[in-house]
């Protein structure tokens, strides 16, 4: 068919000044029909080729009921798959009846699956392995208890043994007794063990064994508080065990109870789709970090524990050849909860200053180069706003050569409503790295979603301005629909088509292996009047950046499975002489906007007749082990649809 010719712009003005006349008319004749005509226009303009070629085009993905659930985590699989991970979803209910769930979304076909989910893994940690099974740890043990529904008074009792005799257990419900006489009970069992013999050349002491559990007063109301340290008896005990073995609280209260954490860690299968019970991990954790070194291991950082206290820098490290976790001493280094880390390219972590929000308001909130041989931590100065930093998001920018991390956004520590518009940037190869101003946002944002994408730009998606949607600066809800593409060789952001959703705590947005973007979740704290409880956003949006409607794309048709660091290998495709680069990007793995797998690594490129030769950098702290999406992008920015490479 023969293209149609573009009309003059003497007949597009005539007929741009018919439309208004009509539009006015409609306005004055009948005021209601107005509100229709703005939204049809609106939709005729945003479906244009010449819109999408410029901005991009967003649509809903349709979502069989069985299948819609609180996305809380999602990570692309090398088998093309999305996983999206619910939990008990921040829904208490779910939780007690122990209904946990994770699906499976296949682009290809639009096709969901459900997969069985053992324990609640909401709220936990997770990365990619070298093998391309997704390591998750951690999660939710319980619940939080807001301070107006605490009817008994609770706290952690620390149950001691001074006897070497033996350990000692205890079953759930045992009873404690102050020396007033008021009762508590323990929420769980324990195993105390026994006291450890300790010699200091000719004299020898016992230390007690002790082990921790939480309880509650048998009464109700504020007669069993306790806001001093004191001492508890057991009951039942006789002899010498009643001096030996007792228990000791630092407080009895009834305020606010935190999440408590889980140590139950698994490796998700992308080829059998299940989880995978590995070694349980050394500590309890919720909204921890998980970030894979350059051996292969995964270190796992911050979190809540059991008990909702904090994490007082003891991280520790799984060991994959192993399946399993040990204690990792020698790391020991605060952060705040999901911090935002990424692997530099000499190996060391680098910490942006992103988190999600418990822990100190000012200790482990620097941003700065972690060396993990030595535990030093060299700081990297220069942050504005540096009080903004819960709920930001941030990126190791395309590509990765260029070591530069962007953070972007955030807001005020707790359930603070103000955030911040501010960008900066990290160059971590500069002789002393600091961060500089970048251009500012369009509108202030927390909850901000980034997204590496093949031509080596960054789509920047949802959020809101104000703490979890709510309000900002007497508006009742302040989600934000405009997005974003950020251009790091210009240093400039560009407008893109508007999402249709709202997406603040709780979403994600991921990279799909057809250039694609795909957005989930949202957990706005009120409905849109700003009075009511909100209700989790299960909607699913679909992003087509504007690469996809400026031509055809380039096709790869053949090419190796494997590829080792440090070396080449040739693929093919017919449109070998329009191909202006290379990209290997790793799949996301994403939560409370924290992604420490994504990234966009640049290849050596040969062209040929028939193909390219591409070459992978050697280092391991650029170039992961663990598979990646290959795309081959032309002269124009339009990239292939991707193919799955795994790089060892």
């Amino acid at each position: 068919m023969k293209p149609r010719t573009r009309p003059s712009l003497a007949r597009r003005t005539v007929s741009g000044l018919v439309t208004l006349v009509v539009v006015a008319v409609v306005a004055i004749a009948n005021r209601p029909m107005v509100a229709v005509a703005a939204e049809a226009l609106h939709t005729y303009q945003i479906n244009r080729q010449s819109y999408k070629e410029r901005h991009g085009h967003w649509a809903r993905l349709p979502v069989p009921r069985g299948f819609k659930v609180n996305a809380i985590h999602a990570a692309l699989l090398h088998t093309g798959k999305v996983l999206i991970i619910a939990g008990s979803g921040n829904n208490k209910d779910a939780f007690e009846e122990k209904s946990f769930r994770t699906v499976l979304y296949d682009p290809r076909d639009d096709e969901f699956t459900e997969v069985h989910t053992p324990t609640d893994v909401f709220c936990a940690g997770h990365t990619f392995l070298p093998d391309g099974k997704l390591l998750v740890a951690g999660g939710t043990k319980s619940y939080e208890v807001l301070e107006a529904d605490v009817e008994h008074a609770a706290g952690v009792m620390k149950i001691k043994n001074e006897s070497p005799d033996g350990p000692r257990a205890f079953p759930k419900n045992t009873r404690l007794l102050s020396a007033t006489g008021e009762a508590y009970r323990t929420r769980a069992k324990l195993t105390v063990p026994a006291a450890r013999k300790v010699t200091h050349g000719p004299h020898a002491t016992f230390h007690a064994g002790e082990a921790e559990v939480w309880v509650d007063a048998e009464a109700k109301g504020d007669r069993p508080v306790v806001t001093t340290p004191a001492q508890y008896a057991i009951e039942g005990l006789t002899g010498t065990d009643v001096r030996n073995v007792y228990g000791i609280a630092e407080k009895i209260t009834r305020e606010k109870q935190e999440y408590g954490g889980d140590r139950t860690s698994y490796e998700f299968d992308p080829v059998t789709e299940r989880y995978v019970r590995t070694g349980d991990m050394r500590d309890h954790r919720w909204y921890p970090t998980l970030i894979g070194l350059t051996g292969g291991d995964v270190i796992a950082v911050s979190g809540l524990d059991q008990f909702g206290r904090i994490l007082p820098g003891r991280n520790e490290r799984y060991l994959p050849a192993q399946r399993r976790w040990v204690a990792a001493p020698e790391l020991k280094r605060y952060f705040p909860t999901y911090p935002g880390l990424h692997l530099t390219a000499d190996g060391r972590v680098f910490y942006s200053g992103s988190n999600s929000g418990y822990g100190s308001d000012t200790e482990g909130r620097t941003p700065g180069l972690w060396n993990v041989e030595r535990n030093t931590f060299q700081v990297v100065p220069g942050l504005r706003d540096p009080h903004m930093n819960e709920t930001s998001s941030s990126v190791l920018l395309p590509p990765a050569q260029d070591q530069k991390v962007m953070i972007l956004g955030g807001g005020g520590v707790g359930e603070s409503e103000e955030s911040t518009a501010r960008t900066d940037i990290a160059d971590l190869d500069a002789p002393s790295p600091r961060y500089t101003p970048g251009p500012d946002l369009p509108k202030p944002v927390r909850y901000l979603s980034t997204v590496v994408l093949p031509d080596d730009t960054v789509l920047t998606t949802g959020g809101s301005s104000g703490y979890r949607g709510g309000p900002y600066r007497g508006e009742p809800r302040s989600d934000l629909f405009n997005s974003q593409i950020y251009h790091p060789r210009r240093n400039a952001f560009e407008k893109a088509a508007e999402s249709t959703v709202g997406r603040n705590y709780h979403s994600e947005a991921i990279l799909l292996p057809d250039g694609r973007v795909i957005t989930m979740g949202g957990d706005p704290l009120y409905d849109k009047t700003g009075k009511n409880a909100g209700t989790f956003e299960q909607r699913i949006e679909i992003y087509s950046p504007p690469y996809l409607f400026r031509g055809e794309r380039p096709e790869i048709t053949g090419g190796p499975a494997t590829v080792d660091r440090g070396s080449s290998a040739f693929f093919g495709t017919p449109d070998a002489a329009r191909v202006a680069t290379a990209r290997l990007l790793r799949p996301s793995a994403v939560t409370h906007v924290t992604d420490v797998d994504q990234r966009s690594v640049a290849l050596g490129l040969q062209r040929s007749a028939d193909g390219v030769r591409v070459t992978v950098p050697e280092e391991s702290g650029l170039v992961p082990s663990g598979w990646y999406m290959l795309f081959l992008v032309d002269d124009k920015g339009i990239p292939s649809t991707a193919r799955w490479v795994r790089v060892r």
